[in-house]
């Protein structure tokens, strides 16, 4: 296997390469002009240590696979092109009302917890820039009123009068009877072809999210139409680079539904969080292969910090409304919480708690830390773990960024000794424990809030910080063992590696299984049938369009389902896809009551108030081949080896002790498997640090894996 997977991140661009038995991991600094450049500076790392030429790697590689936050970051920046929006008539305040809900929505939990001060978002769309157009479909997808070609296209002009770049489509009930809308875009295309300078691109909301609901599907389109052209900028950036040394096959990028696509099968709001769901799909790779159990998947970079949650078990969490910034869409996402805590977020004082706060805001790449030397002024965690003495200031990410500790020092006095009245290195030791705390607490809040203890969970830390500061984090959350991920620097771009190609299609619709008032159970199965089948279709027809092999096509079907008019819903995963007899509806409707048992307790269910489906939902995939993980576990205790002499010893500061302490420095290549070091110490590679604190023992396994394990003795 010859692969090349990458993660774009906020600071850093994640490279790993396959090559046969080989795995090699690079990292470079994120362009952000020209995500290309920070590629091309990754993969020459990687082919300077096969000694041969980047067009060398490029012919040969089955795929490039790439991860971003690109849209992510587009859309927390608001920088995305005028919006104009065509509504069904009637119905043009849709959007800016929001449901009523919509300053709510994204906030944090100090925010929701005092709704009347809460601010709207900026809208994407502005009210003015939406115009309704004469038609009506029912909810059975029914013509009530034909579609008005007339005073469509005086509507289109209008908006495009108004400055229009874009125009996002979202009529009534299209989910179930879509062609209004695709008579919409063929009238667009009409007034302004694609191959002319002024041509606009063409939002189709059914095409986008599958499910009803008008106002999460108009934001879900609204958000596609704004990354439009900053994920299609980008990308075709990428492409063409790729193009240009000598790569002739399609480009994959991954989805936030787990899986990947070409390039001309991906929305722009499928990109969202790919990065960090790429690590979380390594993760769940990972425990299942090494058998870990349940894992809690950690991973600190330099803009976020990323929690996931893998049960043992194969159970998933999805996310089926995600909010993406202050926007609730209905694409389903694989479920992750981010936090603003990675090495580049910027430390504050908190003049009202009279205490150190860490971020959200973040210094990234450009200008990065103060100590990166590129103009950076204000204090950040790598800045505070440089003088703390964790960091090499001269063989920083292999020695590619020298850092200045000066410039760390100065930052940190200037934004924070004085108001605390503390000297720079307590400053520093305030600013790593408040870091650490707040990613304990946001562990410890998902992990409880789903009613998992974390004390049954193995900690999972991977990204370019996370060994550096995970016994910190653990140590608040009572657990004892921390798996320092193979590839941890890069692992999410190793996630990228092992996806496989999927699509998702889902209908809503009301299909009632078991009626309670007649006592009547489901018997149309050509009606379900037929829905499966188009789904399933639409998938295979994706992949087909992309030259995969039919035969290799697989799908899954899951269905939303819920009690009557219950709001809560349970999505259960049904191994047979067609129904042919009353036996195949109590099948699924006895999934439907375990499920909801094990979920809310045995005895919630109510049969009685009917059980209906709400979403059928089909995944269309193929298989690709994966990196293996072996030897994972930790050896023997008694087993293991002496460390060799450490290379170095620095002075270090560790939270809870009063001066400095003479800490062993090895460095990594130096360790072999089934070493045991006793902290405090560190090992150093040249992409990230491992920081043994007092009370943790370091245990190295194969391929690269660290074990941290709570040190009984103290």
């Amino acid at each position: 296997m010859k692969r090349i997977s990458v993660d774009i991140g906020g600071t850093f661009t994640d490279c790993f390469l396959v090559w046969d038995d080989k795995y090699i991991e690079t990292k470079a600094l994120t362009t952000h002009q020209n995500l290309a450049l920070g590629f091309n500076e990754a993969v020459e790392k990687a082919y300077h240590e096969l000694n041969i030429t980047m067009e060398d790697i490029l012919s040969q590689v089955d795929s490039v696979r790439y991860a971003t936050t690109l849209g992510t970051n587009a859309l927390i920046e608001h920088k995305g092109p005028r919006i104009g929006m065509l509504v069904t008539a009637g119905f043009e305040s849709t959007v800016p009302l929001s449901r009523a809900r919509g300053y709510g929505e994204g906030l944090d939990k100090l925010g929701m917890a005092n709704l009347p001060d809460a601010q709207r978002p900026d809208p994407l769309v502005l009210p003015h820039m939406i115009e309704g157009v004469r038609e009506r479909l029912d909810f059975e997808g029914k013509l009530v009123m034909p579609l008005d070609e007339p005073d469509l296209r005086n509507k289109i002009r209008t908006l495009v009068d108004k400055g229009a770049q874009i125009i996002v489509v979202c009529l009534i009930n299209s989910v179930v009877n879509p062609e209004h809308e695709k008579r919409v875009e063929q009238i667009l295309l009409d007034e302004y072809p694609s191959h002319l300078l002024g041509a606009i691109p063409v939002i189709l909301s059914h095409r986008v999210a599958g499910r009803k609901g008008e106002y999460v599907r108009a934001s879900s389109a609204i958000v596609d139409g704004y990354l439009h052209s900053t994920m299609y900028h980008a990308m075709t950036q990428l492409e063409q680079n790729l193009r240009a040394h000598a790569y002739e096959k399609p480009m994959l990028v991954i989805h936030n539904s787990g899986g990947m696509a070409q390039l001309n099968s991906t929305d722009a709001l499928q990109t969202i969080h790919s990065g960090p769901v790429s690590g979380i799909s390594a993760a769940e790779h990972l425990a299942k292969e090494a058998d870990l159990g349940s894992v809690v998947s950690t991973d600190m970079g330099g803009t976020s910090y990323d929690i996931g949650i893998v049960v043992e078990g194969g159970i998933k969490h999805y996310d089926f409304n995600p909010v993406i910034d202050r926007w609730l869409v209905s694409v389903p996402m694989v479920h992750l919480v981010t936090l603003g805590a990675g090495g580049g977020s910027i430390a504050s004082y908190d003049r009202m708690y009279e205490t150190v706060a860490v971020g959200p805001r973040s210094a990234g790449s450009d200008p990065g830390p103060a100590c990166y030397d590129r103009g950076g002024m204000f204090p950040t965690v790598t800045d505070a773990d440089l003088t703390l003495g964790y960091l090499d200031a001269e063989n920083y990410a292999g020695g590619s960024i020298p850092l200045n500790l000066k410039r760390s020092n100065f930052a940190i006095e200037e934004a924070l000794c004085d108001d605390l009245d503390v000297e720079v290195v307590e400053a520093a030791l305030m600013i790593k424990e408040k870091v650490d705390a707040n990613m304990a607490n946001g562990v410890n809040t998902e992990l409880r809030a789903r009613g998992y203890d974390p004390e049954d969970f193995t900690m999972l830390a991977y990204g370019g910080n996370g060994p550096l500061h995970c016994c910190g984090i653990a140590g608040r959350l009572n657990i004892d063992k921390i798996l320092a991920t193979p590839m941890s620097s890069v692992f999410s771009a190793v996630g990228a590696g092992n996806m496989h190609q999927m699509h998702i299609h889902e209908n809503s619709l009301f299909l009632v299984l078991y009626d309670s008032n007649s006592r009547h159970v489901f018997d149309n199965y050509d009606r379900f049938n037929g829905i499966v089948a188009d789904l399933s279709g639409r998938g295979e027809a994706d992949l087909l369009r992309q030259g995969v092999d039919g035969d290799k096509i697989l799908h899954s079907l899951e269905l939303d389902m819920r009690y009557g008019n219950q709001l809560v819903q349970t999505t259960v995963v049904v191994p047979k896809h067609t129904l042919e007899s009353a036996a195949d509806v109590l099948s699924i409707l006895d999934l439907f009551s375990t499920d909801y048992g094990k979920r809310f307790g045995e005895g919630s269910q109510a049969p009685e108030a009917g059980i209906r489906i709400n979403t059928v939902r089909v995944a269309s995939y193929v298989e690709h081949e994966t990196v293996h993980f072996k030897h994972i576990k930790p050896v023997a205790e008694n087993k293991r080896k002496a460390p060799p002499e450490p290379a170095t010893t620095r002075k270090c500061y560790f939270v809870g002790e009063d001066k400095a302490v003479d800490t062993p420095v090895w460095h990594k290549p130096d360790i072999p498997p089934g070493t045991e070091i006793v902290g405090p110490g560190i090992v150093a590679s040249d992409v990230t640090t491992y920081l043994i604190e007092k009370g943790w023992k370091y245990v190295s396994a194969e391929q690269g894996a660290v074990w941290f394990l709570r040190d009984e003795k103290n």
